[in-house]
């Protein structure tokens, strides 16, 4: 392996940390070299804390080193005033002559300019290391930016023979399909996405949290569909625990802090309305965990990047039948019984 893509991998396993927690911002690894040798390291935790350049720049013991160091970064360094200082400033102040960037920032108010003001005053920048490994790391963040939408994951589980719910419940809970890993795995992707959507079927037969409490990390944003607000009174997501967000066709509601409801024309295009109000929430990714009619309305219209699909060891023979996916799989993993598919769309 080359020596720039040994150190701009260790940037991406860095930057992996902050999934979850650095909303809006991006996931950013960043690491310092002097001969050969790691001196300095950091990522990006969260949102208003430094960013990765600054936890490394922190981290090196020695500074007098960065005058003859290299900076790795898996993403452009920025170069504007947000809630922390331009990250450009701080390199060119310590007089790190070596910048190595993994791929360039889509923000519009970086977008090169990061680049441009580092070789400006002097830096020997090289960019494009690993760059499509440095995109997929953001790719949440890209979409967000260059699709002006969030990044859409369709989540469902579904039996052997092809169904998502039996034909008929005797409990307002869900009934399970897949193993106990299987679900604690969902929590854990539920921390990394920012917001959940489910629709009003959903709602009314299972009576979700849609939190993470099989997993430590922060609650999603919950998107409910309640198109006539059928979502009844006592429904766990009405209860103000976690910002909820929910669409209808008309509204008399008074927007509460946790509790903001849209108008959208159920007419139309639905998928592309919601992602667009998600655009507007500066929501950047979404994990669609409704029910057949919600899920398939998104692949309809294909507004999705990824499908994540349980497929579990048991068989229900009649009931509510899986969405449909015309994909080629990506991946596949055994998760005890349940067998996990991972789809991506390339369109």
């Amino acid at each position: 392996m080359k020596k720039n893509e040994k150190y701009i991998k260790r940037c991406i396993k860095l930057a992996k940390n902050g999934l979850g927690t650095t909303y809006p911002n991006p996931l950013v690894g960043s690491v310092i070299v002097y001969n050969d040798q790691i001196i300095g390291e950091g990522w990006h935790k969260k949102a208003g804390e430094p960013h990765a350049e600054v936890n490394a720049v922190n981290s090196v013991k020695d500074k007098s080193l960065l005058e003859k160091a290299t900076i790795y970064v898996s993403l452009e360094p920025c170069s504007h005033f947000g809630k922390t200082p331009p990250c450009c400033d701080l390199i060119i102040q310590n007089k790190i002559p070596n910048v190595v960037i993994g791929t360039v920032d889509p923000n519009e108010k970086v977008a090169g300019n990061g680049i441009k003001k580092l070789i400006e005053a002097g830096v020997n920048v090289t960019v494009g290391i690993l760059e499509a490994e440095c995109n997929e790391l953001n790719k949440r963040f890209f979409t967000f930016h260059q699709k002006k939408r969030p990044y859409v994951i369709l989540k469902w589980a579904e039996t052997h023979d092809g169904f998502i719910a039996p034909k008929q419940k005797t409990e307002n809970k869900p009934v399970w399909i897949t193993n106990t890993y299987s679900r604690q795995l969902v929590h854990k992707w539920r921390s990394e996405e920012q917001a959940i959507l489910v629709g009003t079927q959903t709602i009314i037969d299972d009576n979700p949290k849609l939190n993470t409490r099989d997993w430590n990390g922060p609650n999603p944003i919950r998107v409910i569909i309640d198109q006539n607000h059928r979502i009844p009174k006592n429904s766990h997501v009405l209860d103000n625990q976690i910002k909820t967000i929910i669409l209808c066709k008309s509204n008399s509601n008074t927007n509460q802090e946790n509790c903001i409801f849209e108008v959208i024309d159920f007419e139309q295009n639905i998928a592309q309305q919601l992602v667009t109000i998600l655009y507007r929430h500066q929501i950047q990714s979404v994990i669609i965990e409704g029910g057949q009619k919600t899920i398939q309305t998104f692949i309809n219209e294909n507004v999705w990047d990824e499908a994540r699909v349980f497929v579990g060891d048991v068989s229900f023979f009649s009931g509510t039948k899986a969405p449909v996916l015309e994909s080629s799989f990506l991946e596949k993993y055994s998760i005890g019984n349940d067998e996990l598919i991972i789809y991506r769309n390339h369109d």
